[in-house]
């Protein structure tokens, strides 16, 4: 693992800090903060630092701007912040905490150009890189800034790579792997990386049809990969993965679609798989429940969707009773935790969904080895 210094290892008082965050939420259609869970995991770092003595900034991108573009301003989230701490939170001007504009608006952040990331360097002496939903990205505000001025990794960073690390060393057994969502493709290196590590490894979501097709099962109108199915094909036998046995299938694409549950042999023509059946979701949760160690990423099914809502909180409740470490990654399943209520009922919920793959990948996360260099 990539050694890097803490808070704990320097005096901030008297500094003046730029701490990089994860302040990238969803938007209502009014243009208000629609989720405030990454604002209020970035606030104990921030309120940490004022309270040392260091006069605070902070950074993050928000959305996928090409250029500037005044719906994705960070004034928003200035606002957002401000009612959520009793520090003066204020946009571009200075107060307790200070949040900059977003750095997407740069024209060089996401090419991580040397003179955006002297730009945005420019002026503190010291950078906080607590944006762990961003660390896989090799952006002028995740590294170019961290080449240039003495940098630590912030608590959320830390302990989102110490709890994530667990499974990748020698997690307490039985180790089981949860995966959802639509796309194998997206999670395909965590399949190959962890299959040779973990006890069980159970497929669900859209993504447990390109599984079920490279078996030799008719799957209907599913969701399938057809360009991954050479590839899947290679371990969809292996006996540590488990597959649903039924399914919810609906006759469209649709929250009030006819459903029927069916055995995943028998899923009708013209009809698609929207989530892992009640015999695959008692299956599954008594294999959680049994665990030691748990990682979570990607819901069961269309669980914004009342009729397909069932298998993802079933796993989710699963999770919630498991005696063991539990850790959920993604937004989709930290959305679904929020959903039931059950957001405190995991060991550790992860604040990135594509950072915690590609460190379970086994990959060097560019936001955390830029931290290498200051280290004696």
């Amino acid at each position: 693992m990539t050694r890097y210094l803490t808070l704990d290892d320097v005096d901030v008082g008297g500094r003046i800090v730029l701490v990089r965050a994860d302040l990238n939420v969803p938007l209502t259609d009014d243009g208000q903060v629609a989720d405030d869970f990454r604002l209020k995991a970035a606030l104990p770092t921030l309120e940490h630092l004022v309270e040392a003595g260091a006069a605070v900034s902070v950074c993050s991108h928000l959305g996928r701007p090409k250029g500037h573009d005044p719906a994705l301003s960070m004034e928003v989230v200035a606002k957002a912040m401000d009612e959520l701490t009793d520090y003066d939170v204020r946009f571009d001007s200075p107060g307790d905490i200070t949040v900059l504009e977003n750095t997407r608006f740069l024209e060089g952040e996401t090419t991580n150009d040397p003179a955006t990331a002297e730009k945005l360097a420019d002026g503190f002496d010291l950078i906080v890189q607590d944006a762990f939903g961003s660390a896989h990205r090799a952006h002028a505000s995740t590294v170019g800034i961290s080449e240039l001025v003495e940098s630590v990794a912030g608590p959320l960073l830390d302990a989102e790579l110490n709890a994530l690390s667990r499974f990748l060393g020698e997690p307490d057994r039985p180790y089981t792997v949860v995966l959802g969502g639509a796309k194998v493709s997206d999670k395909l290196g965590v399949i190959e990386n962890l299959l040779p590590r973990v006890d069980r490894m159970l497929i669900g979501g859209g993504m447990c049809f390109t599984f079920l097709k490279a078996l030799g099962e008719s799957v209907g109108d599913s969701l399938v990969e057809e360009d991954m199915l050479e590839k899947v094909s290679g371990f969809a036998g292996d006996d540590k993965i488990a597959l649903p046995v039924d399914v919810v299938e609906a006759d469209a694409f649709a929250e009030d679609s006819q459903w029927n549950v069916t055995p995943v042999t028998e899923i009708t023509d013209g009809w698609m798989g929207l989530d892992i059946g009640p015999d695959t979701s008692e299956d599954f949760g008594l294999l959680i429940r049994e665990s030691a160690s748990v990682f979570w990423n990607g819901p069961m099914g269309v669980f914004e969707w009342e009729p397909y809502s069932n298998g993802t909180e079933r796993v989710a409740r699963a999770l919630a009773e498991c005696d063991g470490f539990t850790a959920v990654g993604g937004g989709d399943s930290a959305a679904a935790l929020r959903q039931f209520g059950l957001e405190d009922s995991v060991s550790h919920l992860s604040t990135g969904g594509g950072a915690s793959l590609e460190l379970l990948e086994g990959r060097v996360l560019p936001g955390v080895a830029v931290l290498e260099r200051w280290v004696e």
